[in-house]
């Protein structure tokens, strides 16, 4: 069987369950629950904390797991990363009190505290900055308050939790991180299956389809406007001066497609989700 590992808290966890299902795998019902086989897909998975999966994937204990960006790369596992899941995106920045700080230089032998002591310590490395790291589990925007660190580099969102603790956000970005899949140095049989699931959820969740009826001289205007993943499917009417057109379309754009099909004669123009796929 393929073991993964999956997040069994924090804020991955819901959404990488729901993708998991989307996909046709079991789910577990009890939120306690640390281990469930899924015969039916021949996947074994592990339900883990989130900081934990990059080690444990990394040593080969377990096949594949789901986790964010920015704990493997703190991890120092050997773990690799397989793609992009779409979703659980943050952004890693440096902050210190207003108006100290205006340069990662500025932070060369002093004490930054941190929750990501492995990223923070590659990234600052990387750039020829040396500072004394404090590692902490969490809130670490009150460290300076506390007086046991001169700057911070945290999780930023909208910088309101920083801007309370009078803190101001300078220098580079540190990293734009994301839910990701991750995998052993070697590939495991099983890998490639789970792959397409995951790949087909996200298609299903970007795009829609689009069905309607179109005088076939305008066929090539249509397809300018919406041509589809490879090209759309036509078919004859029974009016033989209209055809019927069904294509993929991104379900973010699909109020504009759908205007700009009727503003050229396109009608009976109807929209329908995408439950599951494979491209």
């Amino acid at each position: 069987m393929l073991r993964i590992a999956v997040p069994n808290k924090g804020s991955l966890a819901e959404t990488a369950a729901q993708m998991l299902s989307e996909a046709g795998y079991a789910g577990r019902r009890d939120p306690k629950e640390l281990h469930l086989i899924d015969a039916r897909n021949d996947v074994e998975f592990f339900f883990l904390r989130p900081r934990d999966i990059a080690t444990y994937v990394g040593s080969g204990a377990l096949d594949v797991g789901i986790t964010g960006r920015d704990l493997l790369l703190d991890s120092g596992s050997k773990a690799v990363e397989i793609e992009s899941l779409g979703f659980g995106d943050s952004t890693f920045r440096f902050a210190g009190p207003v108006g100290q700080f205006s340069a990662l230089e500025d932070l060369a032998g002093l004490r930054v505290a941190t929750s990501y002591p492995g990223l923070v310590g590659a990234f600052l490395a990387d750039h020829n900055v040396s500072v004394d790291l404090v590692p902490l589990d969490g809130a670490v925007e009150s460290a300076v308050r506390l007086g046991v660190a001169d700057a911070v580099a945290d999780v930023v969102s909208t910088g309101t939790t920083l801007r309370k603790a009078e803190l101001d956000i300078f220098g580079p970005v540190i990293l734009e991180s994301t839910a990701v899949l991750i995998g052993a140095p070697e590939e495991k049989p099983g890998l490639a299956t789970l792959r397409r699931r995951l790949q087909g959820v996200l298609v299903a969740r970007e795009f829609v389809i689009m069905d309607y009826d179109l005088p076939e001289r305008l066929l090539d205007q249509a397809t300018a406007i919406a041509g589809g993943i490879e090209s759309p499917t036509v078919s004859p009417l029974r009016d033989k001066e209209w055809v019927a057109v069904r294509v993929m379309v991104p379900r973010a754009h699909t109020n504009q497609i759908m205007d700009a099909l009727y503003e050229i004669g396109a009608r009976a123009i109807l929209v329908s989700a995408i439950h599951a796929a494979r491209l």
